[in-house]
């Protein structure tokens, strides 16, 4: 409940607070401001309907190569039923679920290593050591600890956002000069040519 109203609320202030946030073409050159919800549906029309698939996954596209892994995805679930049957004495290998694996991945925030390896740390002590071993404390804590860390990410974004991105603010440190790479403005497509960026 906590997480969940702290969500909406600072989802309404910031709607409410700052002017022309869903106006791309009105805010503020630099504005870190935007509401991209808004725009999903109409990106995929123009993604699938007019630039088209053969442009991007296809063989005119930059993503031809992520086609390879729909074979991966299809060979990877017989793989592990094939070590399965190899090993039936290994009870974790029918524990593999790669539809789950392979889902749950891709609806994770982009985020660094740092950020996916203390999930996977912290969701394999609770999830299986303690589950395993302490299940009664297991299934007493488990909610409220999801609870809590979910809260605490809340927290910390609105703290972080109050004390260090503010215009306003005296601190100066990594996380609020951008993305330290000169590249990431330069364009992807094939033969645009812009000054200070490679041509692919």
């Amino acid at each position: 409940m906590l997480a969940g109203t702290i969500n909406i609320g600072v989802a309404w202030w910031l709607l409410n607070s700052v002017e022309n946030i869903c106006h791309d073409d009105l805010l503020p050159e630099g504005s870190p401001w935007t509401c991209p919800g808004d725009r999903v549906f109409f990106d995929a029309s123009v993604i699938w309907g007019l630039v088209g698939p053969k442009k991007i996954f296809g063989s005119e596209g930059n993503y031809s190569a992520m086609n390879w892994f729909f074979i991966g995805g299809a060979i990877g679930p017989i793989l592990v039923w094939l070590l399965h049957k190899a090993f039936p004495r290994q009870s974790w290998i029918a524990l593999i679920n790669l539809p789950v694996l392979l889902g749950a991945t891709a609806m994770m925030p982009p985020a660094t290593p740092l950020n996916y390896n203390s999930w996977i740390f912290v969701g394999t002590i609770f999830n299986f050591f303690v589950f395993r071993y302490r299940k009664k404390w297991w299934q007493r804590y488990n909610y409220v600890l999801s609870a809590a860390l979910d809260t605490g990410v809340a927290f910390m974004t609105v703290l972080l956002y109050f004390s260090l991105s503010l215009e306003n603010r005296s601190i100066s440190w990594w996380g609020t000069e951008g993305e330290h790479c000169p590249l990431a403005s330069c364009p992807t497509a094939k033969g645009i040519a812009v000054d200070g960026c490679s041509v692919h």
